[in-house]
């Protein structure tokens, strides 16, 4: 991998034209969404259709998720006969009841003899076997240091750690420390996810030894997060992404939607392109009005036109700064 600055997996939005905009960013990674393999065994078009990979995103790390470990590896081989990813991410992380109540995501987090043999399941499929957890939750039978290294004996290559525990969903503070502990436990081997909002979040996690960091929430609160964490970590980086115009940065934009439009169609282009708003807006002049306008959009027509009518704003104002 070319930096350990990583987009994390999204559910409903990191689809095939997202994740290509912040690998052309400078992101080292990128996963899929959660893609269910009960949905691949019964072979759902709209499961099968979420495996799409697109011409310059890899590496791609595939995120799957199960609550039973024969149906996760045959999904997993049944995806990897569709496509070649670059890693197997296991998803222990999710905490919202629709994934749970079918024994995945972090329902996982109580049941460590089942999570490492979900792992062994894997690891015979020729690809490396990620993991994705949360700070585990006082009524397992292990913590968090301990379930990390249960995995990694199973025979994962890396985990990931959200520091938040999952009752906590998206609300709070991710807990940083009971990442770093596990980072220095286990050297190499370890990615932190919650809370990288900006570049000092990130330093903070890599030079505490973390191989890598996850961007999430962070990446749609300001697009641009990515060439910032790396830059301020020293990597190489596209200069014209720290210093774009307004115009620069709302035709980077219509460029996203229009991709999202051709290749998941209207509805996804004007849902993720509304996820962008508050960042792609901050700090633009007319901030504000224009944000609204595009809130109000209730087509793609409409949508692409004032974010049209904004960048030929933007681009008469910084050409008075000019003079």
């Amino acid at each position: 991998m070319e930096n350990p600055v990583w987009l994390a997996p999204l559910a409903g939005i990191t689809v095939p034209p997202v994740r290509l905009f912040f690998r052309s960013l400078g992101a080292g990674l990128v996963h899929t969404e959660m893609v269910s393999c009960a949905g691949l065994l019964h072979n759902s078009s709209k499961t099968f259709s979420m495996l799409r990979v697109l011409d310059g995103e890899r590496p791609v790390v595939l995120q799957l998720f199960s609550g039973e470990k024969r149906t996760l590896a045959r999904g997993a081989e049944k995806a990897l006969s569709c496509y070649a990813f670059d890693a197997i991410g296991i998803n222990m992380a999710c905490p919202m009841p629709k994934v749970t109540k079918k024994g995945a995501g972090s329902s996982l987090l109580e049941r460590p003899q089942e999570a490492g043999e979900m792992v062994r399941a894997l690891v015979g499929l020729g690809v490396p076997v990620w993991v994705k957890i949360r700070k585990i939750p006082i009524s397992s039978p292990l913590d968090t240091v301990s379930f990390t290294g249960m995995l990694l004996d199973a025979g994962a290559s890396h985990i990931c750690i959200h520091g938040r525990y999952p009752f906590q969903k998206y609300g709070g503070t991710s807990d940083r420390e009971v990442v770093l502990d596990a980072a220095k436990r286990f050297p190499g081997r370890i990615a932190a996810s919650g809370d990288v909002f900006s570049p000092e979040d990130a330093k903070t996690m890599l030079d505490g030894g973390c191989s890598a960091v996850f961007v999430a929430r962070g990446a749609f609160k300001d697009p641009f997060l990515i060439p910032s964490v790396l830059h301020a970590c020293g990597f190489s980086v596209d200069p014209r992404f720290l210093t774009l115009s307004s115009g620069s940065r709302i035709e980077m934009m219509i460029s996203l939607g229009e991709r999202i439009f051709e290749d998941e169609g209207e509805k996804a282009a004007i849902v993720l392109l509304k996820r962008f708003l508050s960042g792609i807006f901050r700090g633009l002049p007319g901030a504000s009005r224009f944000r609204q306008a595009v809130s109000r959009s209730a087509n793609w027509v409409e949508m692409i036109t004032t974010l049209e009518d904004w960048k030929a704003s933007s681009e008469r104002g910084e050409q008075c700064d000019r003079r």
